[in-house]
């Protein structure tokens, strides 16, 4: 079974193109489970209206489904709580030197 170190690391090779830094380091990941072969991931966007939020949404589901181990990545889109930079990690922080 695919642990959530994994998937994470997965997901740290989806990169906001207009930021240039990964979705978990900008905070980016809600909630994962791993219920058998089965994914969960509650994840919002910087902004609700994101222009690249189709294609990191379907990124992140194509990467985590071509994990061994992995049958379906069930991807939710969410608003509550908001995104802040205070969700952002201290390596993107140093990688966007803020």
């Amino acid at each position: 079974m695919v642990t959530k170190e994994e998937i994470l690391d997965t997901l740290k090779t989806v990169s906001d193109p207009e930021i240039g830094v990964d979705i978990v380091n900008l905070g980016l990941i809600y909630e994962l489970n791993v219920n058998q072969d089965v994914v969960s991931i509650k994840m919002t966007m910087t902004a609700p209206a994101c222009p690249v939020t189709d294609w990191i949404l379907a990124e992140a589901q194509r990467r985590v489904e071509d994990l061994p181990g992995v049958k379906e990545a069930d991807i939710e889109l969410v608003w509550e709580p908001p995104w802040n930079l205070d969700m952002i990690s201290d390596e993107a922080r140093k990688q966007l030197n803020l």
